[in-house]
């Protein structure tokens, strides 16, 4: 055989042919573990305390397991033999210095390994102060169905008076931001949002505090009218609370995910992905479903939401004194705008 056709020969060689070079490594590192393997091999016990300076004493079963592991997967043989009220991990004579400092290294890359999952923190007893700011909502929808007369004369329409309707708001009275939110077309409207998002609005007051909690839905929900104001044509008209449920969803899930940023890359965004599940599954079914307003409600809720959990997380919750100011102040605004609304009908 010529040079030429040898060449070309080892040019189409399949890669799943071993050389020579190769079958000679291969014979030499069978050759070594047989000779590790032969009875006359002393073995010895690796210190733990060489390894891991924490460690005294036999290794649980667990640890000596995950140590044999280690080492198996380092090519290192290695068996476990029982000492006392626990195990020891060993390996040949020649073979322990290496094992040794494989073990070191794969202690000191786990050490702080999974992170500590965050401290929970104690939720506050104000459920019944939430569900009571709910009945309000279903009350003040009772009163949109009973007959008001203005001091014109005139009947108040509270839809036409507080209806989130794009043109308006633009033109701006603001106060739809805020009316719009407390209005309902009927009582299947109502008891959706008030069923679904009482759920995460109890929650939510339970985990911020019930002014804290009410002040940042009311301003997700105002600013979520607004952004769908701007992106809808003037005529669009929109009521509801849903926008406030769905920036329940959105903060909630943005704080858990602040609190677990130091958890693996792959597990922290998922509060976020769950709430953005949550709002495909309940906020874009229904023939009169506003979609913008659901959208930009959750929106504003992760944003904000985050910010407030990080400020929490820093500084703590706001006391007591403070969540009754936040209380007050979110009624004012409401009453506020209801009286900004009325006076312009």
């Amino acid at each position: 055989m010529t040079q030429r056709s040898k060449r070309r020969r080892s040019r189409w060689l399949s890669p799943f042919q071993v050389t020579r070079q190769l079958q000679s490594a291969i014979l030499c590192r069978m050759e070594r573990e047989i000779d590790l393997n032969e009875e006359d091999v002393e073995w010895l016990a690796v210190a733990p305390e060489t390894v891991d300076r924490h460690s005294t004493g036999p290794l649980p079963v667990r640890s000596a397991k995950l140590w044999s592991l280690v080492l198996e997967a380092r090519y290192l043989p290695a068996r476990l033999e029982p000492d006392g009220n626990g195990w020891r991990v060993m390996v040949p004579a020649p073979r322990l210095a290496e094992a040794e400092r494989e073990l070191r290294l794969f202690v000191e890359e786990n050490r702080h390994w999974p992170p500590s999952p965050p401290p929970t923190r104690p939720q506050i007893n104000n459920a019944l102060a939430a569900l009571s700011v709910l009945l309000l909502v279903a009350t003040f929808y009772n009163v949109t169905l009973l007959p008001v007369t203005l001091p014109d004369g005139q009947p108040l329409d509270w839809l036409e008076a507080g209806s989130g309707k794009a043109g308006r708001i633009l033109d701006g009275e603001w106060w739809r931001l805020i009316t719009a939110l407390t209005l309902h077309a009927d009582l299947t409207h109502l008891f959706s949002n008030l069923a679904i998002g009482g759920i995460f609005i109890v929650y939510l007051c339970s985990d911020l505090g019930s002014g804290l909690a009410w002040a940042l839905l009311l301003s997700c929900g105002a600013l979520g009218n607004l952004a769908n104001a701007y992106v809808q044509l003037p005529s669009h008209d929109s009521i509801g609370s849903s926008t406030l449920v769905f920036a329940a969803v959105g903060v909630l899930g943005a704080s858990n995910m602040v609190r677990h940023r130091h958890h693996a890359l792959k597990r922290w965004p998922l509060p976020v992905a769950a709430a953005l599940s949550l709002l495909v599954l309940l906020g874009t079914e229904g023939k009169n479903t506003d979609l913008g307003a659901h959208l930009f409600g959750f929106l504003f809720g992760v944003l904000l939401g985050a910010v407030t959990a990080h400020v929490a997380g820093t500084r703590g919750r706001p006391g007591t004194l403070l969540n009754v100011l936040l209380a007050l102040l979110s009624i004012v605004v409401v009453v506020g705008a209801w009286w900004w609304g009325i006076m312009a009908a």
